[in-house]
């Protein structure tokens, strides 16, 4: 029995309670949040205790702590608990600076912590599944991956505002997965963006619609399409094109009716956001990061992988912004 503390409470976090409490091998010990309220309302729902977070922080009877505080602070954080010695499970970005996120990987890796970033896409059962074909040769060699990523409405501007943009905030998830897919690390990337869904995005110094192109050392693309607009639901799509054939995993609706009638065919729409749609990638990530600390091994994906999508995500954020290919070490 895994024994953990939330620091946190707002979306995120109840989604990571929600998940703990359906998990027979955790159990909730006591959450923290800068709103006093929203910390009690997740505690009074699971049975848990509100603390401060350096109570979580340093407390000995809890085993790990899920991160899902604004980014601004996981780099502090994360250094408190390793520090600590607790194993964390940190929601993306680990910091909206590639380097910062290398520092505290170094902090990570000195303690000898679990550490898994929360890019819980990878455990989407439809994505799993592509991978694991992918691996087992099913289209032969990869040769260009094409990941669709549209949310339905964008956040408000004051989000915006500290998110780190779009780079940074909504397409280090299609980054991570291009990793997880491509089997090479880029060598290159291309970034386009532009504020077409709504004026007060660009005048915020971000982009709401975005292209992006990635390529390895053997000459394996793919491209990632980002828009904050979706008006038919939120667009998730992935396809790999191989040597010997392609590997589709579709979006997600409501359900699988179809009804024909003298207007045609209609189906229900897509699942709405990214709660209902990843709702059991969200339980099977924190499965396995318990297993994995239960069994003392590294969970995937760890520190090393949060640190190279940022990478990826910070060289995006400068190619769009200096309007050219950057080279990637």
């Amino acid at each position: 029995m895994i024994s953990f503390g939330i620091l946190g409470c707002g979306r995120i976090g109840q989604v990571h309670a929600g998940s703990l409490a359906r998990l027979s091998n955790a159990r909730l010990v006591a959450v923290a949040d800068a709103v006093p309220e929203a910390a009690e309302r997740l505690a009074a729902a699971h049975g848990a205790e509100v603390r401060d977070a350096e109570a979580i922080i340093t407390a000995g009877d809890i085993d790990a702590v899920i991160i899902a505080t604004p980014t601004t602070l996981h780099y502090d954080q994360v250094h408190a608990l390793a520090s600590a010695g607790r194993a964390i499970f940190c929601e993306k970005p680990i910091d909206l600076s590639a380097t910062r996120a290398a520092e505290c990987q170094a902090a990570v890796d000195k303690a000898g912590v679990a550490f898994m970033t929360a890019f819980n896409r990878r455990f989407d059962p439809q994505f799993a599944a592509l991978e694991a074909a992918l691996r087992d040769g099913a289209i032969g060699n990869v040769e260009i991956v094409v990941i669709t990523s549209r949310d339905p409405s964008p956040p408000p501007v004051s989000y915006i505002e500290q998110s780190g943009g779009l780079f940074r905030d909504m397409m280090i998830h299609d980054l991570d997965m291009a990793r997880f897919l491509l089997g090479e690390e880029p060598v290159e990337i291309s970034a386009q963006g532009s504020s077409l869904v709504d004026p007060a995005i660009g005048a915020a110094g971000d982009v709401d619609t975005a292209a992006v192109t990635l390529k390895t050392a053997s000459g394996r693309l793919c491209q990632i399409n980002n828009s904050r607009r979706a008006t038919y639901g939120y667009d998730q799509r992935i396809e790999v094109h191989g040597a010997t054939g392609m590997l589709q995993a579709a979006n997600q609706p409501e359900n699988f009716l179809t009804k024909a009638g003298e207007g045609g065919f209609t189906s229900a729409p897509n699942k709405h956001f990214f709660l209902e749609r990843y709702e059991a990638a969200y339980l099977a990530e924190m499965r396995h990061f318990i297993e994995a600390v239960e069994a003392g091994r590294a969970p995937s994906p760890g520190i090393a992988d949060g640190v190279a999508a940022q990478r990826l995500a910070d060289a995006a954020t400068q190619s769009h912004r200096e309007g050219r290919i950057v080279r990637l070490e």
